[in-house]
């Protein structure tokens, strides 16, 4: 199976990407992390080919002093050719630390801006409409007010392509009927695949499908059942073969896997050298 991606058509990426949601603290919210450790992970994911990542203007520290898309203008702008930075609009940051979500589709100009303002660029090359929190999807909600905004905005040259975060197979129908859907990332890891009917539509379409916490995300356990055997038989740690058998499950899985550690990136980078034998997907099962 291909390690790489055309996003859109017509961008090339690598189907291993970097979310920066852990670089301005260590969970979702928190404490601010050092800055220059989070500009070292950025420069070192570079180094080491990654072309493709995932952030938001609301990826920050709880004070506001470290913000993910700050770290990621100073570290890398002017940003090397074929270098794709995807974000994410919806959510606005609650005083307590929390999100809640817009539903006003004239909050999302506002909200693109402070992207590409903090990001230091023109156009945003992916700009996903993000619903909904950690809970299941608000199934029957419509996004289709929110998405035509944002199509507008694609018009305009701000963004040139459209996503859906934490959506069903109908919110991606009702989208694709308004636009064109280059990606959908939902809540998706070897241990909790039961977003089955949108992976299908995504390879039907040849959408990317971007599972967040693609390792858990500190709220399950991947190494449950013959993982660790697997692990065993390639030299492996328990999380490069949970982001392989990501990888492997479908050739529209991508997989953005975050970290605040240089260390812990070149592990998680290291999985996609790893070619998952019959066997061990077998087993992995």
């Amino acid at each position: 199976m291909s390690n790489d991606f055309r996003l859109g058509g017509d961008l090339p990426i690598g189907r291993l990407g970097f979310g920066a949601m852990r670089l301005p603290t260590n969970s979702f919210h928190g404490p601010a992390r050092d800055p220059e450790t989070g500009r070292a992970v950025l420069r070192r994911a570079v180094e080491l080919g990654i072309d493709h990542i995932d952030t938001a203007a609301f990826y920050a520290s709880d004070d506001g002093s470290v913000r993910a898309n700050d770290l990621i203008r100073e570290a890398l702008h002017p940003y090397p050719d074929g270098l794709v930075i995807a974000t994410k609009v919806g959510p606005l940051r609650t005083p307590d630390g929390g999100l809640e979500a817009t539903t006003d589709p004239g909050a999302l100009r506002a909200l693109v801006e402070e992207n590409l303002a903090g990001l230091g660029v023109d156009r945003l090359d992916l700009v996903y409409l993000r619903i909904g929190g950690i809970e299941p999807p608000p199934h029957g909600e419509s996004v289709a007010a929110r998405f035509e905004a944002l199509a507008a905005l694609r018009e305009e040259g701000l963004i040139r392509h459209l996503g859906l975060s934490h959506v069903d197979a109908g919110h991606l129908a009702e989208a694709r009927a308004i636009a064109p859907v280059a990606a959908v990332q939902n809540h998706f890891h070897p241990d909790r695949r039961d977003d089955t009917e949108v992976l299908a539509r995504c390879e039907e379409a040849g959408i990317a499908y971007v599972p967040y916490f693609p390792l858990g995300g500190g709220l399950a356990d991947i190494g449950g059942g013959r993982v660790a055997e697997v692990a065993d038989r390639h030299g492996a740690t328990v999380p490069q073969i949970a982001l392989a058998r990501l990888l492997a499950s479908s050739p529209v899985t991508l997989a953005i896997p975050g970290t605040g550690s240089v260390a812990h990136l070149e592990e998680n980078t290291a999985a996609g050298s790893i070619v998952l034998t019959a066997e061990d997907l077998a087993d992995l099962r």
